[in-house]
């Protein structure tokens, strides 16, 4: 995949539990401003064992997409686990915009944070 366009995301982590009505999530928005749809590859990646392969999601031409890391399934079934630390590398097809965020209800007050994926 040398002609990829790669974005990284050093933080990524899902909270375990959640107070409240809303649920403790990370998501991926992804915005495309190519004529071209970009297909998306991302690996997780984890401090103590192998990393997770095979998720794969599409962003068409001139849209956004914003992909739910908690409801992902990569091509075996495997799901990125609650509760652990993980990174990422997001690779795509065309260029595009990489965003990461992250919203944990695990405390009464929640916090939500945002960060731009680092490109190469």
């Amino acid at each position: 995949m040398a002609d990829m366009c790669r974005w990284y995301i050093a933080d990524g982590y899902l909270p375990s539990f959640s107070t409240g009505q809303l649920e403790s999530h990370e998501s991926l928005c992804v915005l495309n401003t190519t004529e071209q749809a970009a297909m998306l590859h991302l690996t997780v990646y984890f401090e103590d064992r192998s990393p997770i392969m095979g998720f794969r999601f599409n962003c068409p031409a001139k849209r956004t997409v914003h992909v739910r890391l908690d409801a992902v399934e990569n091509d075996d079934g495997e799901s990125i686990p609650r509760g652990v630390p993980y990174a990422m590398e997001i690779e795509s097809t065309v260029p595009v915009v990489v965003q990461h965020s992250r919203m944990d209800t695990s405390q009464k007050a929640l916090a939500l944070f945002t960060t731009m994926g680092f490109s190469q």
